[in-house]
């Protein structure tokens, strides 16, 4: 158990890193920029490596890396909630509504990787029928992000400064998460490993912290873009299936990163910013046709 422990330390330690930094991304550079940013392939590389570990089972590898899509369909309906609930409950009542809306969308999150794993033990499918279904998932979640960015929300920068017993909370939760994820890893557990390395602990961690400091309209903007840029993580997680069996461990994880950053990240975010220039100077055109209010 101990040195299970030992293995899995480092990458959880990245994680946590990770998370803080991509928090700081979402305040600081605003939901498009920050938000994508904060959802290119991070968590997912140490943990990746962690799986694949000292003496990796090409065969459980890739069945842990064909879920990771679908985990990421879970993780887009677990940012939409926190789009959809606050405009829901906010009609009715502004008290708690942060933990409401928490409270629901991880709720539904763990039903939903519940009723995932249920399915897979009674299916039982193969390492191909696994990756077809992670493609699936992909193929899925890009209709799903497209549909989070069909209108343009706002997404404005963070103006307060937080404080650094968040930030280290923020990093706690996102190290536990991929801990997690390898340890199961370990137990023989290749499908729960692949989804909890893929658990929104910073996705959480990004909207519940940015909420609090900034209000809600920071990390609620940044939700479509999140949700479209987390993407490439999938992408990364189907490469890593094909790459990692035929490459050395670091050049596998770099030519994943690089591939999946360039084939969705990038392309994501021209879109957006392609999307969102016509929109602001429409707002700032009929805000200037407005005559001025008398003094």
């Amino acid at each position: 158990m101990l040195d299970s422990l030992i293995d899995v330390l480092p990458a959880a330690l990245a994680a946590g890193i990770v998370a803080v930094l991509a928090t700081v991304a979402v305040e600081r550079l605003g939901g498009i920029t920050g938000g994508l940013l904060s959802s290119v392939p991070t968590t997912i590389v140490p943990a990746a490596i962690g799986i694949w570990g000292r003496n990796a089972d090409p065969e459980e590898f890739r069945r842990a890396m064909a879920f990771v899509p679908v985990g990421i369909v879970l993780n887009m309906g677990y940012l939409v909630l926190w789009r959809v609930i606050p405009a829901r409950i906010g009609m009715r009542t502004h008290r708690h509504l942060l933990a409401w809306t928490a409270g629901i969308a991880l709720g539904a999150w763990f039903a939903a990787a519940g009723t995932v794993a249920a399915i897979n033990e009674l299916l039982q499918p193969s390492v191909g029928q696994s990756l077809v279904a992670g493609g699936i998932a992909t193929v899925a979640g890009l209709a799903i992000a497209v549909a989070a960015n069909r209108t343009p929300h706002a997404a404005p920068r963070g103006t307060r400064r937080v404080g650094p017993a968040v930030l280290v909370a923020r990093g706690a939760a996102a190290g536990a998460a991929i801990g997690v994820a390898l340890l199961l890893a370990r137990a023989g557990l290749p499908v729960a490993s692949g989804i909890a390395s893929v658990f929104p602990a910073i996705f959480t961690t990004v909207m519940v912290a940015t909420w609090i400091a900034q209000g809600a309209q920071v990390p609620t903007g940044a939700v479509g873009p999140m949700a479209l840029g987390t993407l490439s993580v999938a992408a990364y997680a189907l490469l890593a299936a094909l790459l990692f069996p035929r490459l050395p461990v670091a050049w596998a994880a770099g030519a994943c990163w690089a591939l999946s950053v360039g084939a969705v990240s990038l392309p994501a975010w021209w879109w957006l910013a392609r999307r969102r220039s016509p929109a602001v100077s429409a707002a700032r055109a009929t805000s200037a046709s407005r005559p001025a209010m008398p003094r």
